[in-house]
């Protein structure tokens, strides 16, 4: 009863981690990478749809995107996506390729960017500690149906605890890489 619990509570943290990883890897360094489009979504077809279902993004050198659209109609609207996202990028358009040069961030835009970061960082650790509440709470509710005795609960709510010691400790180590990479120059 116990290690089904522990199995639960370690697969949330893990989803939840991957979750962080990807919203990181969106945030944008000084190099360029097709995660950075990722999240860009397009108003075509009467609905929102991301980028890569409707264009091929490449990273042909270290400081321009290229997003080369399926269907050509929606060029125009990849482009006024791209630009209308929050990520200060000037996309140029050719009628059948979109580059999207990726300028020099600035300190002040770095530091801006490493905010973000870290607000991304204390989402993440939220949701460790819910799901630690959550884990919590069931093996407080195992002790009183009296399906584990008071010493396992103990043990339980000690191994609840490190899982998510360990899961913090992992979400530290991926922010600070990625502020490293924004803070890079």
């Amino acid at each position: 009863m116990v290690d089904p619990l522990l199995q639960s509570l370690e697969t949330r943290m893990k989803k939840a981690l991957g979750v962080l990883r990807e919203e990181l890897a969106g945030v944008r360094t000084g190099r360029a990478s097709t995660s950075l489009l990722e999240h860009v979504m397009v108003d075509v077809y009467g609905s929102s749809m991301p980028m890569n279902q409707l264009a091929a993004v490449n990273v042909p050198e270290s400081r321009m995107i290229t997003v080369q659209p399926w269907d050509k109609s929606t060029t125009k609207a990849i482009e006024k996506a791209i630009m209308e996202s929050d990520l200060g990028l000037n996309p140029m358009n050719d009628g059948e390729l979109i580059r999207v040069p990726l300028p020099e961030l600035t300190e002040d835009r770095r530091k801006e960017l490493v905010k973000v970061v870290h607000k991304l960082s204390e989402q993440g650790k939220v949701a460790m500690r819910n799901i630690r509440r959550d884990g919590m709470d069931q093996a407080k509710k195992m002790e009183k149906a009296k399906k584990i005795s008071l010493d396992e609960l103990k043990q339980l709510e000690k191994k609840i605890q490190e899982r998510t010691d360990h899961f913090i400790k992992d979400v530290d180590q991926a922010v600070a890489q990625k502020e490293a990479d924004v803070m890079h120059v």
